[in-house]
């Protein structure tokens, strides 16, 4: 039996083929032969998850408009097909040519959730690729990884060889040049990685060295060779207007998370909350014109035939032209009846008139994130609204003929106390009286307040990346406590995520290369897929930290000192270290920063000429 055969037959046996046969519309099937260089892009979650993510869809149209260039999409696999594959030694396959992981020159994975670590090392093995990057072979492709977590890249330096930080739609195809020429020439592996380093954003953990105190915190992180630079500067798209971005994506024939066009309207964010990595990551803000999102749009539709479109950024409600471009884009696509969602909106954003504009088109859910209860606590992370946004936003919501709304908070913030977990209760009584405040005839039928709270993860990059965690006992106990006082609550709920998986988030999230032993026993003892309830395997999680002799609490629910060596000193996101502690210590006040809008607040993108338009 053939390759191809093997792989038919495991078709037959899982329960959702279409995650695995490839061949969706709009898809790059370009002949293996015709490419110089062979690229895996490597999602490490399920075909639902990948194929909802937009960098997956910029960043396989740009590979695949270089005519020397192939990109081919990779995925988690579910159980089921995951042991057909090993008991029939079917390697892991890509789903345009499908190609062996193995046969790729560059194995890329995005890195978007720290819980999907496990699975990176799932894929590697179930495509014939070495585990740890020391054990590689000169002729096995090149593994390298980027997003948000790359900018804390220690917990996997012992499986990734690179490292991708920033803006990834030019760097991405230089990277892959480096390679292809390294590779034509001949050159070894080292020889290659090292001129990877040359590369603005590319970090090649090979080339540091880490030493440590006796008490486990970092003494020092070295180049240990003349082409590593002493800290790697993130690479920065500064004209969004003239940056690639598809206008023809995969279509796919089961049904996925977000299956609608998303449409990137801005990048960053002015606001600074300082609980939020992406705000600070993504910087400086920039925004696509009116006329480019429009010609994007109209290309999106006519290629997919999608009947919504998400208008997607950090905070959708910011964009300086977002009320005539959502008029626009339904006046140019109100024949095809194309509905227009908004994520992402801020209590505090021009909300009123947005909401007129879509109201002809179907009504779901709106989403605020209040984030905390009281106003002292949303200071103290400089959230910048206020209880009077949202009651006010919310009530034209109410009046526009909503009945879905649904709170984000989060527990466990630094500072917060009883009195801002009663202040989320309050919210939600509020809310649901201003439902109840329109007149019966006038509202909308079947009222849904849905309040989610999450468990606060210190992030690098963030001016809480000094703070502690919640430990797991303090966490449960406020959860029942909320739980129990939303019982009083007709027509609102409350749901909260298990602490357990947040723990470990945040020990990976702020964690250093010795994380990477406790991955991998983690790896060996069966877990995989801890985003998924259903395989999350807590248990395993703690023997593997006990058989490596590393403790869990050191990262998640240690305080850090202010000159303390943090695993990611040697990234160079933007934002300086001094501008992030001069924000915590405002914190500790509940002292709240300006929007970046109102002027420059000097969070270091100033040594950057040309980068930010606020700085200058």
């Amino acid at each position: 039996m053939s390759y191809q055969e093997k792989i038919e037959a495991l078709l037959e046996k899982v329960q959702k083929a279409p995650r695995y046969t490839g061949g969706e519309m709009n898809t790059a099937i370009k002949p293996w032969e015709d490419a110089d260089l062979h690229f895996a892009f490597c999602f490490p979650d399920t075909y639902e998850v990948a194929m909802s993510h937009l960098g997956m869809k910029i960043l396989y149209a740009a590979i695949n408009s270089q005519s020397d260039m192939l990109c081919e999409r990779v995925c988690m696999p579910w159980v089921d097909m995951k042991a057909l594959m090993e008991e029939n030694d079917v390697p892991l396959f890509s789903l345009e040519n499908r190609r062996a992981l193995h046969e790729f020159d560059v194995v890329g994975f995005t890195l978007q959730y720290e819980m999907s670590y496990t699975n990176i090392l799932a894929m590697l093995k179930l495509g014939g690729i070495a585990l740890l990057r020391e054990e590689r072979a000169e002729a096995d492709p090149i593994i390298v990884a980027g997003g948000p977590c790359a900018f804390n890249p220690e917990p996997l330096a012992d499986f990734i060889d690179a490292f991708m930080v920033g803006d990834g739609e030019e760097q991405i195809l230089e990277l892959n040049r480096v390679i292809l020429k390294g590779r034509q020439e001949g050159a070894s592996r080292e020889t290659i990685l090292k001129r990877l380093a040359g590369v603005r954003g590319v970090y090649v953990p090979a080339l540091y060295d880490v030493t440590y105190h006796e008490d486990g915190t970092i003494a020092s992180m070295k180049p240990n060779c003349a082409e590593a630079p002493e800290k790697v500067l993130k690479a920065i798209i500064t004209d969004l207007n003239t940056a690639f971005y598809p206008t023809e994506i995969p279509v796919p024939y089961t049904e996925i998370i977000h299956d609608r066009i998303m449409l990137e309207i801005m990048r960053g964010c002015t606001r600074g909350c300082r609980f939020c990595q992406a705000g600070m990551l993504y910087r400086p803000v920039r925004e696509r014109s009116l006329e480019r999102l429009v010609e994007l749009a109209e290309s999106l539709e006519n290629a997919t035939g999608y009947e919504e479109i998400s208008l997607s950024s950090l905070s959708s409600g910011d964009y300086t032209c977002l009320a005539e471009l959502i008029r626009e884009l339904i006046r140019k696509l109100n024949e095809k009846r194309v509905s227009i969602s908004l994520p992402s909106l801020r209590l505090d954003s021009i909300l009123k008139e947005s909401l007129e504009a879509t109201q002809k088109e179907k009504k779901t859910s709106l989403t605020f994130a209040p984030e905390a209860g009281t106003q002292r606590l949303r200071d103290v992370i400089n959230k910048g609204v206020t209880e009077e946004d949202l009651i006010g936003k919310v009530k034209d919501a109410f009046e526009g003929g909503w009945s879905s709304v649904k709170l984000y908070f989060m527990m466990g913030l630094p500072t917060e106390t009883y009195e801002d977990l009663d202040g989320m209760v309050d919210l939600a009584r509020k809310v649901v009286a201003e439902y109840f405040a329109v007149p019966k005839a006038q509202r909308a039928k079947g009222l849904r307040v849905t309040c989610s709270a999450s468990v606060f993860v210190p992030k690098p990059f963030t001016p809480f990346q000094w703070e502690p965690q919640d430990t797991q006992e303090a966490v449960h106990a406020k959860q029942q406590y909320v739980r129990d006082a939303f019982r009083q609550i007709k027509g609102a709920n409350f749901n909260y995520h298990e602490s357990d998986l947040s723990y470990l988030e945040a020990c990976f999230a702020r964690g250093d290369r010795k994380m990477g032993k406790v991955l991998l026993r983690a790896f060996e003892k069966g877990c995989m897929l801890d985003g998924w309830s259903e395989h999350f395997k807590y248990d395993a999680w703690r023997e593997a930290f006990e058989e490596t002799g590393v403790d869990p609490a050191f990262y998640a629910f240690r305080r850090r000192e202010k000159d303390e060596i943090m695993p990611w000193d040697h990234i160079d996101c933007g934002v300086t270290k001094e501008f992030l502690w001069r924000e915590k210590e405002k914190a500790d006040k509940a002292a709240v920063t300006r929007d970046c809008r109102k002027g420059c607040n000097g969070c270091g993108l100033q040594r950057f000429k040309g980068v930010c338009s606020i700085c200058g």
